[in-house]
């Protein structure tokens, strides 16, 4: 990454939850309080972007140590659950269909009166997990897959992310949109227990294994907190590890982000400790 700042705020927005809070992007962790905003019904431009300003505004009433700078300061990085190309969200997965071909990044930066970086929410969370979790960069090849509300993917190469994979909306055993038959938010819609939950993913990260060849698979997302309980339900060859940012991963990649006025399409997150061949 480019020279960064110490601190920025960092906002997920998921299908079902707006959060965020203050990074110490040194360290990787938040700093005082996560606040969270439920996603308005349908998650319309509109009122998202207004849930959004009453988080900033939420985040920003906080006391911190001295030592970090006034809060209407930080830099800030917005991660959400969309295609982003040239700050315009291309896709909208459990979000308004509007979104689709909008200037989300513009309407942000007016929204919040203030410079913004704008990523996939998978693709943060990947960045945050490279960076300080457990999809060491060199580990090689990792697939960070998010099980929430949808299925979140990032695809990290020894250090270098490339955006935009959205591996959840795989065709797959005839279901043409994967997530809505195996994400988290399908497992506790249906009540199916773990077992179910897991043979409807299994085929799905054999055939990631198939595509992608990854050294190792890292589960993030609220439900990463009790991934130890149904990784070994997962019938596939691949290692599975649980995110160590756990559901805080997309706030601090996208912190990280918004810290180094990452613009690019493709960003190099860290060097990997191993030489490379």
């Amino acid at each position: 990454m480019a020279k960064s700042a110490r601190y920025a705020i960092g906002i997920d927005i998921g299908g079902t939850g707006i959060k965020g809070g203050v990074v110490d992007c040194k360290k990787g962790k938040l700093l005082g309080k996560r606040c969270k905003e439920a996603t308005p019904p349908g998650a319309a431009i509109a009122d998202v972007r207004a849930a959004v300003l009453t988080l900033l505004e939420r985040i920003r009433a906080q006391e911190l140590d001295t030592k970090v700078p006034a809060l209407d300061t930080l830099p800030i990085g917005i991660c959400m659950p969309a295609v982003i190309r040239h700050g315009r969200s291309m896709s909208a997965a459990n979000i308004a269909p509007d979104w689709v071909g909008f200037d989300a990044r513009s309407m942000f930066v007016e929204a919040l009166g203030t410079p913004v970086s704008l990523v996939n929410d998978a693709d943060a969370a990947g960045v945050a997990e490279v960076k300080f979790g457990n999809a060491d960069a060199a580990q090689g090849s990792v697939l960070v897959l998010t099980l929430g509300t949808g299925i979140g993917s990032a695809l990290v190469y020894r250090g270098d992310l490339f955006p935009n994979t959205e591996l959840g909306h795989m065709e797959l055993d005839g279901h043409t949109d994967y997530e809505r038959y195996a994400s988290a938010k399908v497992r506790e819609r249906e009540g199916i227990d773990d077992a179910t939950w897991c043979a409807r993913l299994s085929p799905y990260f054999r055939k990631l294994e198939a595509l992608f060849s990854p050294d190792v698979f890292v589960i993030s997302g609220g439900i990463s907190k009790r991934a130890t309980e149904f990784i070994p339900l997962i019938d596939v060859d691949t290692p599975i590890v649980p995110a160590k940012l756990k559901n805080n991963a997309g706030i601090i990649g996208a912190a990280l982000l918004g810290a180094s006025g990452w613009e690019l399409s493709l960003i190099h997150i860290s060097e990997p400790t191993r030489p490379r061949l």
